[in-house]
């Protein structure tokens, strides 16, 4: 627990002024935890079979363009250079002819690394673009996964009897589940309606802080059905304590992937 505690204290001392900052050290920090994150799926998927390297430097290439392509825009109408797109597809469906051998490369390995990359880095690319439009819509986001999570833990800990989905996150719990929602949507709901738009309808922004809420916990819960399938326990050890960049990030890439069905109506 002291080193969980001494990791966040560190993370947070290095994080929290970039993201208030904002601008290109912002975009900077995205694109080094983007990169994190694809080695971290790179090193997952390799637990079951090594990819070639050509394979594993095109996956650095092809994040890096979906990442960087919209640093400056505030337009959550995701933008995608059709280019990159197309590079992504043929990049790493050709080489499943040319290498003519399952062992070595495959299919299967061609669409878990078309669908990792095209999620992680569309993910990391909305973020970008919220942070562009509002500071505090960020911040609301982050309160929301932040205390959803939290609270699950702790109250899932302390009085957790209930399983939530045994068979994918051993640890997690009906209670924890539903006192993390509660908890995650109260304080999202109070910042919002505080700090952000004290005009909306109370109803709306419940609704919408609820569904942020829920969908953060199944994004977890889906990152860690592919450690289950992997047979890791975390993605990385790149914070003692807490494991890797996609352990820390899970909720809150699926949250910001959800915000855009609603950006429109708050």
């Amino acid at each position: 627990m002291k080193k969980r505690i001494i990791s966040a204290i560190v993370a947070l001392a290095i994080l929290l002024p970039i993201i208030y900052k904002g601008g290109i050290a912002f975009n900077i920090l995205v694109y080094v935890l983007s990169i994190l994150s694809i080695k971290e799926m790179l090193d997952v998927k390799e637990t079951k079979k090594e990819l070639p390297a050509f394979i594993k430097f095109i996956s650095y290439i092809i994040v890096t363009l979906l990442v960087l392509y919209n640093t400056r825009t505030t337009d959550l109408i995701l933008s995608l250079d059709y280019r990159t797109v197309s590079a992504l597809f043929l990049s790493f469906l050709i080489p499943t002819v040319l290498y003519h051998d399952r062992e070595k490369y495959s299919i299967n390995d061609a669409f878990f690394l078309i669908g990792s990359i095209f999620f992680l880095g569309t993910s990391f690319s909305v973020i970008n673009i919220i942070r562009n439009i509002d500071l505090n819509l960020l911040i609301y986001l982050l309160l929301v996964t932040t205390f959803t999570d939290s609270f699950a833990y702790i109250i899932g800990s302390l009085i957790g009897r209930n399983k939530l989905l045994e068979k994918v996150s051993p640890k997690k719990t009906v209670e924890g589940m539903f006192a993390g929602t509660v908890m995650g949507t109260f304080i999202g709901v109070l910042f919002y309606v505080t700090v952000i738009n004290p005009t909306i309808a109370l109803s709306t922004i419940i609704i919408v802080t609820l569904f942020l809420s829920i969908i953060g916990q199944y994004g977890d819960l889906v990152f860690s059905a592919i450690k289950r399938y992997f047979d890791k326990k975390d993605f990385s050890n790149i914070m003692p304590g807490h494991g890797g960049v996609l352990d820390r990030l899970d909720s809150i890439i699926f949250v910001s992937l959800g915000f855009l069905f609603f950006i429109s109506i708050i």
